[in-house]
């Protein structure tokens, strides 16, 4: 059997960056601690980002001009096909994700395999500002929805992607929304689950560790716009309140062998054949 240190041989880490340079260096090469194959998406910066990683052993994409996080995981997810990998682990370039938590991450998918597995910050969750919080906790009420089963933490941009969900074509939405968008379809047309796995809420604020460049998520904005376009995705499902109900029957999958937030060894269900 696999375990997580057979896998990170096997599978990338996609790392979409636009404007990265305070910490796109420490990242990648935090990255590359635990990974040999690091994939990073310039998405059109104008601040040095891919001066900063340039001399690393890694593959450089460059945008000419900014096209949006969803067409930077488009990329990357088909590069990790072309070059043959058995699946993606994402994580942001602006240093809140953790690459030790790389490790974790994998050892969730050999856990649960086919699953997708996502960082859920889950964690020193009082470091999250509040306005971000609400906005993630709703999402996370109309993702699930969307999805037909309860996902802890559906925005988080740490995550590992199975091959057979970099695959999926067509999945619409851009920037946020596509990050949304290809938890559902690869519910629903792929029968894949989400599995969380606890990670550290990292933000820039007081007694915070680390500085952080001012996010690119927008919570009014970005937030309609991932809403109305679940909304959209629930309405064509059909039988609205039964999907609801169903949705809220299934809680969230968390593996966590800490036992902090889940019982170690918590059994993976099939979606599908709950949804029958």
């Amino acid at each position: 059997m696999v375990d997580a240190t057979a896998l990170a041989s096997r599978i990338c880490v996609v790392i979409p960056a636009l404007n990265e340079s305070l910490r796109i260096r420490e990242v990648v090469t935090g990255a590359l601690a635990h990974c040999p194959n690091v994939i990073v998406i310039d998405d059109g910066s104008d601040d040095g980002t891919s001066e900063c990683v340039a001399d690393l052993p890694i593959m450089l994409l460059r945008h000419e001009a900014r096209r949006g996080k969803g067409a930077s995981l488009r990329e990357g997810f088909a590069e990790a096909l072309a070059r043959g990998f058995d699946g993606a682990l994402t994580m942001d370039g602006d240093g809140q994700h953790l690459a030790d938590d790389i490790p974790r991450l994998l050892d969730a998918a050999v856990r649960f395999p086919g699953a997708l597995i996502i960082g859920s910050r889950l964690r020193k969750r009082a470091q999250q500002p509040i306005h971000r919080r609400l906005a993630n906790e709703f999402g996370d009420w109309g993702i699930s929805w969307g999805c037909g089963y309860r996902i802890a933490d559906t925005q988080s941009g740490q995550r590992y992607y199975p091959a057979n969900v970099c695959a999926l074509a067509d999945v619409p939405g851009e920037n946020f929304v596509f990050e949304a968008q290809i938890l559902i379809t690869a519910a629903r047309e792929l029968g894949v689950r989400v599995v969380s796995v606890p990670i550290e809420s990292r933000y820039q604020g007081p007694g915070a560790a680390a500085q952080f460049r001012k996010s690119h998520f927008r919570p009014l904005q970005d937030l309609w716009r991932i809403t109305s376009h679940v909304v959209k995705q629930v309405i064509g499902h059909g039988d609205v309140l039964n999907e609801y109900r169903r949705t809220r029957a299934h809680p969230p999958v968390i593996h966590d062998p800490t036992g902090e937030f889940a019982p170690a060894g918590l059994p993976l269900a099939d979606p599908i054949q709950e949804r029958t």
